[in-house]
């Protein structure tokens, strides 16, 4: 059902009092009925009476997760061990709380319970969340449409496990050994039976282009892909009825097994789309040993990592033996130390944090069969670049690579290209721009000028939906200027930047996406990945350093398909932006400030690009298809 943290039970095979497996309570009359829950024994072992069954349950003290270790029976050696004195002393373990008002608050970097908030000291064996008594799990599993829950309260757990359903015969659910089972994307019969002028126009009314051999081509719906009705189900109950066009093309193609370049708007699906190949090749694979996942997801940022392996676990709920690990700095380690000591399948990490456990030798990367690097042009910049590629180093040679980002400048693309074997490129709408469903609108403003305009902004009725994201440059601006916007409006307003604890920044996260707070003050570490779906606009109060920064902060107001506003201030500051800014901006049709279309600076970048573009072309190479324009290009006799 679900299992303790730092906690090691031992039980007999029959006990008229109340049970614990795992930590659970159960009644007299169904343990009598039920026999031990753990592992199945014989029927003269029960009908003696005289024997036990031992289930270890190995944590560390203050670790917030664990793992069990297989049933050990009177006949194992390490069974005998053990003094009568220690099982007394165990067999007497407070049981497992039933309600949550019998349950603590927890410590800073404690586990949380997912439905009151309470120490998370257990974990619901049928979703791998943190729950702190069997009145929230029955809430959970309700939530989580996994039956009413109530019967947390009256049984135990079998060894069969109900969460394991006939339709997933295509993959292996015993976690442990076992035959790898085959599974193979083809084509569905539908997707098979167009032509390939009708596969053409899809793909372009949908905007996708591709590159490579043997592209497969984009499904329409997730039924095309043959997923388990598990998979299937989970997509529905997370709100994914149908796939975004970067889904319908870098899905079909991460099944195949292919590595994958893809580029495509913020707010476009991305992270569902790598997540699914991930997610069916872990099932695919068994979980070899305790610290040897099956596949690997690195992010740039904290946040971004908690919120791909919430979406993660939303399409393995139901589905045994995938446990995802959290390697991020900023969190207790010894809590991801312990939850390496289980077997699990899929791992989320920061590279900082994830080369740290890889010296402690806690974790083994040899059985990875899929590498994910989200956010690809930020990770192999010179802050990241070396920690991914000895990261990489720990991985075997034979391997899938899913790469993506909203932008993969040139020099990042030829990089990235040196990580993939025979790769798909993937490219959804225009390419490094910002996304469509946002409209942008840039102010010129001097510095004095810009805090009043804002206020005028978060006063404005036709402008402020609250919440509202509003970017600076520096973690001191956010906090003033956080203090400055609560003390003039009256809102409520918070500042999260890089000197906030992993605690406070995620409570201000999850704040966020709840409507608690109507004004975020942040730096960049909410401009990239995070799916703030309720944001509709954000301010960059500061003009970012780069143009990439500047299409991941747009694209925070619009998520997912929605619409939502960027308002941008700009200034002579960021002067030598200026040829960037005219070239994206103007190109959606939105409005420019004249000061900026005639400023100098402009205009002298304009005269450069106009250069070298001559200069290029005067330098091209001579083949026998260009060798006429070329003659009459520099033809100089008079007509």
């Amino acid at each position: 059902m679900f299992m303790p943290r730092a906690l090691k039970v031992k039980r007999p095979a029959q006990v008229s009092g109340p049970v614990l497996n795992k930590k659970s309570k159960v009644s007299q009359e169904e343990s009598k009925d039920e026999g031990s829950s753990a592992t199945p024994v014989q029927k003269e072992e029960v009908s003696e009476g005289t024997k036990t069954q031992d289930e270890t349950i190995q944590a560390s003290g203050e670790s917030a997760c664990l793992t069990e270790s297989p049933v050990l029976k009177d006949e194992d050696p390490s069974a005998s061990s053990d003094t009568e004195e220690e099982e007394e002393e165990e067999e007497e373990e407070e049981p497992v709380k039933s309600f949550k008002k019998s349950q603590r608050w927890p410590e800073p970097g404690e586990p949380v319970c997912v439905m009151c908030g309470r120490y998370g000291e257990y974990i619901c064996d049928s979703t791998d969340n943190d729950v702190c008594s069997l009145e929230c799990k029955a809430k959970h599993l309700f939530k989580m449409g996994m039956g009413t829950g109530a019967d947390v309260f009256n049984r135990k757990d079998t060894i069969g496990d109900e969460r394991t359903h006939p339709q997933q015969s295509a993959v292996d659910t015993d976690g442990v050994g076992g035959s790898e089972a085959v599974y193979a994307y083809e084509d569905d019969l539908f997707i098979s039976g167009l032509t390939e002028e009708q596969v053409q126009r899809i793909k372009q009314e949908l905007g996708i282009e591709t590159q490579g051999s043997e592209v497969k081509r984009p499904i329409l719906e997730f039924e095309h892909c043959g997923f388990p009705a598990t998979l299937n189900g989970n997509l529905k109950k997370a709100g994914y009825a149908a796939p975004t066009p970067v889904q319908m093309q870098m899905v079909p193609v991460g099944l195949t097994g292919r590595d994958v370049i893809v580029s495509a708007d913020t707010g476009s699906g991305k992270t569902v789309a790598f997540l699914l190949p991930v997610v069916v090749r872990a099932l695919e694979k068994p979980a070899h040993s305790a610290g040897s996942p099956v596949a690997l997801i690195l992010t740039p940022t904290r946040e971004l990592a908690i919120q791909i392996e919430r979406q993660a676990k939303e399409l393995v709920i139901g589905v045994p033996n995938m446990r995802t690990a959290l390697l991020v700095g900023g969190m207790p380690l010894p809590q991801q130390l312990h939850r390496l000591k289980s077997s699990i399948k899929i791992i989320i990490a920061t590279p900082g944090r994830l080369i740290e456990i890889l010296k402690q030798k806690a974790v083994q990367l040899d059985m990875v069969k899929v590498v994910v690097v989200d956010e690809v042009d930020t990770m192999l910049k010179m802050g990241f670049q070396q920690q991914v590629l000895e990261v990489l180093e720990h991985v075997p040679e034979e391997h899938q690579t899913l790469l993506a980002s909203a932008t993969i400048p040139t020099g990042t693309e030829e990089l990235a290209a040196r990580l993939v074997r025979d790769p798909v490129r993937i490219a959804i709408g225009e390419k490094n721009q910002p996304c469509a469903n946002v409209r942008q609108i840039v102010l010129w403003l001097e510095e004095p000028s810009k805090k009043k305009k804002l206020f005028e902004i978060l006063n404005d009725s036709k402008l402020y939906q609250p919440p509202v994201v509003v970017f600076v440059d520096c973690k001191l601006g956010a906090d003033l200027l956080c203090e400055a916007v609560a003390k003039v409006t009256g809102l409520n307003t918070v500042a999260i930047h890089s000197d906030k604890t992993q605690l406070q920044r995620n409570r201000i996260l999850r704040g966020l996406l709840e409507g608690d707070f109507e004004v975020v003050i942040s730096t960049g570490v909410l401009g990239r990945g995070l799916d703030l779906a309720n944001v509709k606009l954000v301010v960059n109060f500061d003009m970012p350093n780069t143009m990439d920064e500047y299409v991941h902060q747009v694209g925070r107001a619009g998520r997912l398909g929605h619409r939502g506003t960027a308002i941008t201030f700009l200034n002579n500051t960021h002067k030598r932006m200026f040829l960037e800014v005219v070239k994206r901006v103007k190109a959606t049709g939105s409005s420019l400030p004249p000061q900026l279309l005639n400023s100098p600076y402009l205009h002298e970048q304009q005269k450069r690009e106009r250069k070298k573009t001559k200069q290029e072309s005067d330098n091209t190479l001579v083949t026998k298809n260009n060798l006429i324009d070329i003659i009459r290009k520099h033809d100089r006799r008079k007509k």
